[in-house]
């Protein structure tokens, strides 16, 4: 059943036989109101014959003309009759109406059972017991409460009415509150049956709703997407990362390797052998790389460390200095004086190692001159950022954008080895340490900088 059907059907059972009980509660409370009303006019009209009585004595025919010219106290069908204290009948009204229970109504009534109500069809029948001036005397009344009634079926009548214009009103209403609901989380279900993972520049998906539980629920699955996609698109570009983070050192390696073959001069083919040594480790560390990511991309629990971030970043440069010894990266530290603690960062080593040998082998390549500078700042007290800084040509503002995109090739990069793949991958590794990654330019410098939330 759709959830708007089921809106309409659970407001309708709810709403409506709730209406229903009601009107039904109106109904008997009014009926059992025009019952005591009425047994109370007839009661008062018993007060007014006795009284009649008391005074015309044995009269009885005149008080039943008098009575009967009364019609302020005229009922539509009635019947009185009154008895002495020894049961005798000394009045009856004129009326035809018969009453089948006198006698045990009489027999009933005493000074301890005064009242006794009863029907005989839909005639409100009374016995009572009354005691006036000394005497006692035992009334009978029978009457058909015309008006009651009437009343009555009129305001049956009327709450029929008015609840089958209600039960119309509530599926009307279900109907729009249930479209209401049910809209936007059809627009969401519609929207993401055409939402294509691999489509690049995605819109969010958006809905036309105040509802603030819907749009909360928009705007987490807005983010589960955009995490999603990110890591489709990871995924989708892996064969890529391979490409480049691998076939070009292997490429290189066997390179090297065939070159070695010539040399001669034994001590250089050591120096060559270990130089190659190093970069096939380095081989390793990148398939690791790409092995934690996968491992963080599906779900695996990886526990991070604490360690100090410059000796992880200490730790890079020896291993570059190895393979590039002319090239030097000065690491300067502010303040100079500060506690350990604002040096440690929950971290993977691997996959930030990783990213820092990106960044300074990226200085390495684009730098103008053979050094780059490093700088650790301590922020505040939550946060540490590092600035990788290398002179050299700028991207422009428009390449900008493009930066941290897959397969981005700046034109500083044309005479450069590379297929654009190793800031991503690099600005991947740094988000999944909650860390954020920026470039800018600053005069004739190019600047990454890196910031670690310390807290």
């Amino acid at each position: 059943m759709k959830i708007k059907h089921k809106i309409l059907t659970y407001i309708s059972i709810s709403v409506i036989p709730i209406v229903a009980v009601t009107f039904v509660l109106i109904y008997i409370l009014f009926s059992g109101y025009r019952e005591e009303e009425f047994q109370q006019q007839q009661n008062t009209k018993i007060i007014a014959t006795v009284k009649l009585i008391e005074q015309f004595k044995d009269q009885s025919a005149k008080i039943s003309y008098l009575l009967d010219e009364q019609d302020i106290n005229d009922f539509y069908d009635e019947k009185l009759l009154i008895f002495n204290e020894n049961k005798e009948e000394i009045f009856t009204s004129l009326d035809d109406l018969d009453i089948y229970k006198v006698k045990p109504l009489i027999n009933n009534l005493s000074s301890e059972n005064s009242w006794i109500e009863t029907k005989e069809g839909e005639y409100d029948l009374i016995g009572v017991y009354i005691e006036r001036n000394g005497e006692v005397y035992y009334a009978i009344s029978k009457a058909f409460d015309a008006s009651g009634y009437t009343k009555l079926e009129f305001l049956r009548n009327i709450l029929i009415l008015t609840f089958l214009l209600i039960t119309i009103a509530i599926v009307v209403v279900s109907i729009y509150i249930s479209r209401m609901i049910a809209n936007p989380i059809t627009e969401l279900a519609s929207k993401i049956n055409n939402y294509e993972l691999d489509k690049e520049n995605n819109l969010p998906i958006l809905l036309n709703t105040s509802t603030i539980e819907l749009n909360t629920l928009s705007t987490r699955f807005n983010e589960l997407l955009i995490h999603t996609n990110d890591v489709f698109k990871f995924q989708k570009h892996t064969i890529n990362h391979i490409s480049h983070q691998l076939k070009t050192p292997i490429t290189i390696l066997v390179t090297e390797l065939e070159k070695i073959q010539d040399q001669t001069n034994e001590i250089e083919i050591q120096q060559k052998i270990n130089l190659q040594k190093i970069k096939a480790q380095s081989l390793g560390n990148i398939i690791n790389v790409l092995l934690e990511i996968s491992k963080i991309d599906s779900g695996q629990n990886i526990k991070n460390k604490k360690r100090r971030v410059d000796e992880l970043l200490y730790d890079c440069i020896n291993e570059l200095n190895i393979i590039y010894p002319d090239f030097i990266f000065d690491v300067n530290y502010s303040p100079m004086n500060f506690e350990e603690k604002y040096l440690m960062v929950e971290m993977n080593p691997i996959l930030l190692k990783q990213a820092f040998s990106n960044l300074l082998s990226n200085a390495i390549s684009y730098s103008s001159k053979k050094n780059a500078d490093i700088f650790i700042e301590i922020t505040s007290e939550n946060q540490l950022t590092i600035q990788f800084t290398n002179s050299g040509d700028s991207i422009t503002n428009e390449e900008e954008k493009f930066l941290f995109k897959h397969f981005f090739r700046g034109q500083n990069s044309l005479n450069k080895s590379g297929q654009g793949l190793g800031l991503i991958l690099t600005k991947r590794i740094i988000e999944l340490h909650n860390a954020s990654i920026y470039y800018s330019r600053k005069e004739g410098l190019n600047v990454f900088e890196i910031k670690f939330p310390l807290s």
